[in-house]
């Protein structure tokens, strides 16, 4: 498994990867970053960091406007509800959000708004799997992980691309 840190427009990311596969992209806290930089060299990428490299250089290409569909393998751990629901993130379309209720009806549960809710804050992937994308009922911005003023900024940056 490897780890690094990227210094997106958002903030630092830790990107992991394992087996050649992206397993995990959060936003970082402030300490949190502090603990990774005093144990990890993050200006020497490991040798092994081929699969996180290229997911940098794509998050890249995305905050630059210039990509619409990552590529970068990935892999979701967790029940068979929640990578359901984390497939079905897969298909909204970029630019585009649709409501929990829909993102619900989608994956054939109509009444599991919540537990949606609940499998898109343990998203382990943000931003490829683009939970951003999913609102409130009534259009209203709702729930994000990584803050609502950064699913504002994607939602944003998407829009005008």
């Amino acid at each position: 498994m490897t780890s690094l840190c990227y210094d997106s427009p958002l903030g630092p990311l830790l990107i992991v990867e394992q087996d050649s596969h992206i397993t995990e992209i959060s936003f970082m806290e402030a300490d949190t970053r502090q603990k990774f930089h005093t144990t990890q060299r993050p200006f020497r990428q490991p040798s092994n960091a081929a699969t996180a490299t290229a997911c940098i250089k794509e998050l890249e290409a995305y905050f630059a406007g210039k990509l619409q569909k990552f590529t970068v393998p990935i892999k979701l751990n967790g029940t068979d509800f929640r990578k359901r629901v984390w497939q079905a993130l897969l298909d909204i379309p970029y630019g585009q959000t649709i409501s929990y209720k829909q993102l619900a009806h989608n994956i054939g549960q109509p009444n599991a708004s919540r537990a949606v809710g609940g499998a898109n804050n343990n998203n382990p992937i943000s931003i490829i799997v683009p939970c951003h994308r999913v609102i409130g009922a009534n259009g209203a911005m709702v729930g994000y992980g990584g803050g609502l003023n950064n699913k504002i900024f994607l939602l944003e940056l998407e829009k005008t691309q």
